[in-house]
């Protein structure tokens, strides 16, 4: 009766949490998806194109859902949610079949239940998990993630070795911009944070495709001074790529 019981409750948790923070799967469109419609990726493709024919330099834009599956944060919002639920179903229940609402096992029982019941949705769910992360894992895990994707789309590989990625993580809200090694020698990463900022804020503002535009263009106009375009140039890499 009372296992029932609780598992009932985890169930309406469960509900409860789906309709403030649904999960990502299944058939559902990612983070990445949803976060730019097809016009607005057609207008960020479109400005790639226009800044490449101003310059040798190959400009990709990558919009990822999360760049870490963060499981600490899963579990930490599980025990956030199943604990003051096991410690009132407890307190509930337990007198009514007389064992008290001081019993340790039956606590533990109940926390076991609810814990088991909502942990894969919180594991499913970025919204969920953004709560919970920690700003300094954030940070290496874009960071890895970026360059990880740097080298697994291949930017490395440009002819005159000048690719350079504009990384969006979407669940984190991280940008970040990474340059092939002779865009390295001649520019100097303070530049690009003054971009990251102004893109990271055009994101929160909800203003996202004209500040990654504004940031493509300006990539554009400074590659074009350090790598103009050559004769018979050619389009090397995706214009953008979502994940």
């Amino acid at each position: 009766m009372a296992v029932s019981v609780a598992a009932a409750v985890s169930a309406v948790a469960v509900a409860a949490l789906v309709a403030v923070a649904p999960p990502e799967g299944g058939n559902m469109a990612t983070m990445a998806q949803k976060f730019l419609t097809g016009d607005e990726q057609k207008k960020i493709t479109e400005t790639v194109h226009e800044m490449e024919l101003k310059t040798s330099g190959e400009i990709v834009v990558m919009v990822v859902s999360r760049s870490h599956s963060y499981p600490t944060a899963a579990i930490t919002g599980t025990v956030l949610f199943a604990l003051p639920l096991a410690l009132i179903a407890n307190m509930v229940l337990g007198p009514a079949i007389w064992i008290g609402s001081q019993n340790i096992w039956f606590f533990l029982a109940l926390f076991s239940i609810f814990y088991i019941t909502i942990h894969p949705f919180a594991n499913r769910s970025n919204s969920l998990k953004r709560f919970f992360l920690d700003p300094l894992q954030v940070e290496e895990e874009v960071s890895e993630g970026a360059i990880t994707s740097f080298f697994t789309e291949q930017l490395y590989k440009t002819e005159d070795e000048n690719g350079i990625l504009l990384y969006i993580s979407v669940m984190e809200k991280k940008v970040w911009i990474l340059g092939d090694c002779r865009i390295n020698e001649k520019i100097d990463q303070s530049t690009w944070d003054t971009i990251i900022s102004d893109l990271t804020r055009g994101i929160k503002e909800n203003n996202k495709c004209e500040a990654i535009c504004n940031a493509v263009r300006e990539i554009g106009k400074i590659l074009s001074s350090h790598f103009p375009i050559k004769e018979n140039d050619k389009d090397e890499l995706h214009n953008i790529i979502i994940r």
